[in-house]
């Protein structure tokens, strides 16, 4: 039956053409034909499976490729370079399956407080008050998905005592690959709203002392709030830029670089980011990355005897805002990736786009809404094995960019966690 569907399919597909430049005009000066549109991404994907024998006469990949591209923005309210960068990192077809799981929200899902409570005891609370929930998975010990609710979960005597924190299961991920130690000095440089703080805490045992800091003041007030409601008293709240960190404080034994990125592994939550993020704004990212991943990494004290550690992650999946950022870092300063702990995840790429990444960086881990049904994150793993390499002044600001666009990215809200 299988082989009957694909001759089917080809047959139909050696029927199918392009439309012209003069039908594409008139199309798009219409209503959108969904139906239409869906047929002809049907099509343009049979072709793509088997080019050789399909393609029509004179027509080249990349003008299937281009095709795809603009219908799939129509479907899904994406503008074409957006869709372009996800056809470069995944076949054609999961593409598709990318876009539709960034049309769905993600489940709800909180980390419970171990400073205060337990899963059982929390999860035993909110059922009670008609709660549908169950744990996240085998690899986390403090996540509850929640299915269905009769009760506002932001608002529940649990939640106000500190009990638990609304927080996206991806943004577990960094706090678990940095493993910090109790009685250890602690950075998270870019820490509001502060769910990954007070899971750092908790899992320090609120020993040692972590330093939680974020250059926009105006975030402070929702960092602290968040701070004292979960009951952390091991930390320090600071308002710095963060690429100046390591010359206000540093000999840290471990520093979690949660960066500023584009956000596009969040789509499901700010649909906004679809028609508005553009190539300026990944690179701009990118440049501020690179620079902040430097700060990290001279914050960390090389001769820690528990860590010497840095985790970078986003919550975006382009490459030049995570492997390409990660490589910046290996070149510039003598550290190493290693194994991020984590059990699940895609590994990150060692090549992309014909550029070739040291080939550790498949030690990162990638995770994408389609496949772990989660928002898009990335996660790297180094360990800092000595001070600074020797740099001219000028290689060391070759990442940054103007500082009018830097400030305007160090603004941007991350928002892989909730307030």
């Amino acid at each position: 039956e299988e082989g009957e569907e694909e001759e089917e399919g080809a047959e139909f597909a050696d029927d199918f053409a392009l439309p012209t430049e003069e039908e594409a005009a008139a199309e798009d000066e219409r209503a959108p034909d969904t139906a239409m549109l869906q047929q002809r991404v049907q099509e343009v994907l049979r072709i793509l499976v088997n080019f050789r024998e399909r393609r029509q006469e004179g027509v080249d990949r990349a003008d299937y490729v281009d095709r795809l591209a603009r219908d799939l923005g129509k479907l899904h309210g994406y503008i074409p370079f957006l869709v372009h960068l996800f056809l470069d990192l995944f076949p054609p077809a999961e593409v598709i399956e990318l876009m539709e799981a960034n049309d769905k929200p993600r489940p709800m899902t909180i980390r419970v407080n171990t400073l205060k409570s337990r899963r059982k005891e929390v999860a035993d609370a909110l059922i009670a008050r008609g709660v549908t929930l169950e744990p996240i998975d085998k690899w986390s010990k403090v996540g509850l998905v929640i299915f269905d609710s009769q009760v506002p979960i932001g608002a529940t005597p649990e939640y106000l005592s500190g009990q638990y924190m609304l927080q996206s299961a991806s943004s577990f991920l960094p706090c678990l690959a940095l493993q910090p130690q109790e009685h250890e000095k602690v950075l998270d440089m870019c820490a509001s709203p502060g769910g990954k703080t007070t899971y750092l805490a908790a899992l320090m045992k609120n020993t040692g002392t972590l330093f939680s800091n974020d250059a926009n003041a105006k975030r402070l007030k929702g960092l602290v709030g968040n701070i004292q409601r979960m009951g952390v008293r091991n930390t320090v709240v600071t308002n710095y830029d963060g690429r100046i960190y390591p010359n206000v404080l540093n000999g840290f034994d471990r520093v979690l670089l949660d960066a500023p990125c584009s956000g596009l592994g969040v789509i499901s939550k700010d649909p906004s980011v679809r028609l508005q993020k553009d190539e300026g704004d990944i690179s701009r990212c990118s440049a501020l990355q690179k620079e902040l991943i430097l700060a990290a990494i001279d914050s960390v004290d090389a001769n820690s005897k528990s860590g010497g550690v840095i985790v970078f992650s986003t919550c975006t999946i382009t490459v030049e805002e995570n492997e390409a950022t990660v490589d910046y870092a290996l070149r510039r300063r003598h550290v190493k990736l290693v194994d991020t702990g984590l059990e699940f995840g895609v590994p990150g790429f060692t090549r992309y786009r014909g550029k070739n990444f040291h080939p550790s960086l498949n030690l990162t881990r990638r995770y994408y809404p389609h496949i772990h049904n989660m928002d898009g994150f990335y996660v790297a793993k180094l360990v800092k094995l000595s001070g600074p390499k020797p740099l001219a002044k000028k290689a060391e600001q070759e990442a940054a960019e103007d500082d009018d666009n830097e400030d305007e990215v160090q603004d941007d809200d991350q928002e892989d966690e909730e307030e």
